[in-house]
């Protein structure tokens, strides 16, 4: 790595207030907690009124369930489900899981609503910039590059057809690529809570990377706490507490993700009108939504947009939503009317 890159990610934009302490050490009351890896993060599922003795069995469900789903949304596997269809270069329906319908149709109806903010086919975009599969550049990319790239992508090139057979994905513009990093974290952490409810377990906080959903009581019959993190890369600090009373929960932020190139901080948030990183002073998007998928797609859009048209959207839309800007002297926050149901008072 170049000396004049650094390079933070794979930090979680929340605290989990569950009973653990700072070194992640989990106290007898905080009930049955296992963690592992997916998606290039961590998972994390935190069970009350669970047992001991099916740690081993339900950690490996998670594992394998986890497995699956990178196998299918990674675009960092060249195997992957996602992967195939970017490799693919006809316009020929392809047949896709009912989970990939769903992710993409919900990711096109919220990239519409954001007027092309949140766009999965940013990905020649992400890849130019240094954030996918592709090396990370050593200098600035060039607009002819940059408009290339944007050639490349389009919400109106991709579509989901579904048919009495299944679900099929089609694209109208061969070299388009999809990256579902944007919404993959909230799609496997509503899987992990779908098997939790299978498992019969109603009592849960359960994550992945980002994205984190809860049910019921902890282990101490409280409700689950979450803390949004302060926007910085130096602290775990916090900057709101929220009870999710049952929903999904995630953040986008400026702050986490970047590398330091010629001088300049580069965001992982790539606008997609300008094929180029954000740099309005939005630094954090939180939404609180039914599912950590429609929450993990409305975050992203809400960042690209910026603050006055992300403040717009959110009322337009009756979103629960929590923004962090920053200012010469701090930062500054401010929270739609249906956020604040989920403040808690500390």
């Amino acid at each position: 790595m170049k000396k004049n890159w650094l390079y933070c990610a794979g930090l979680s934009a929340f605290i989990m207030l569950s009973g653990c302490d700072r070194n992640n050490q989990s106290p007898a009351n905080a009930g049955l907690v296992m963690e592992g890896r997916t998606m290039g993060t961590f998972w994390r599922v935190s069970l009350a009124g669970v047992t001991a003795d099916r740690k081993e069995a339900l950690q490996k469900e998670i594992q394998q369930l986890l497995d699956s789903d990178d196998r299918e949304l990674s675009t960092w596997k060249s195997d992957s489900v996602i992967s195939h269809f970017n490799q693919y270069r006809g316009s020929d329906p392809q047949p896709v899981s009912d989970n990939m319908a769903d992710i993409i149709t919900l990711s096109l109806r919220i990239g519409q609503k954001t007027a092309g903010a949140m766009d999965i086919t940013v990905g020649p975009l992400v890849n130019l910039w240094g954030f996918g599969p592709d090396r990370q550049p050593v200098k600035m990319p060039t607009q002819a590059q940059i408009d290339t790239a944007r050639a490349l992508t389009g919400l109106q090139h991709l579509h989901v057809i579904e048919r009495v057979e299944g679900a099929y994905l089609q694209k109208d513009l061969p070299g388009l690529y999809v990256d579902l990093s944007t919404v993959g974290e909230g799609f496997a952490t509503d899987h992990l809570a779908r098997l939790m409810e299978k498992e019969g377990i109603n009592s849960y906080l359960v994550s992945v990377g980002g994205a984190v959903l809860t049910r019921g009581m902890n282990a101490e019959g409280k409700p689950w706490k979450v803390a949004i993190q302060k926007p910085t890369d130096k602290e775990n600090a916090v900057q709101a507490l929220v009870d999710l009373q049952g929903h999904g929960i995630s953040t986008s932020g400026s702050y986490r993700n970047y590398y330091e190139l010629d001088g300049k901080r580069i965001s992982h948030v790539i606008d997609p009108a300008t094929g180029r990183p954000i740099q309005h002073k939005l630094v954090s998007a939180t939404v609180i939504a039914t599912t950590a998928l429609e929450a993990d797609g409305w975050d992203t859009g809400l960042m690209v947009l910026g603050e006055g048209k992300a403040k717009a959207l959110a009322l337009r839309e009756k979103l629960a939503v929590y923004l962090i800007m920053k200012q010469d002297d701090g930062f500054t926050t401010w929270m739609s009317p249906q956020f604040k149901a989920f403040i808690v008072q500390q």
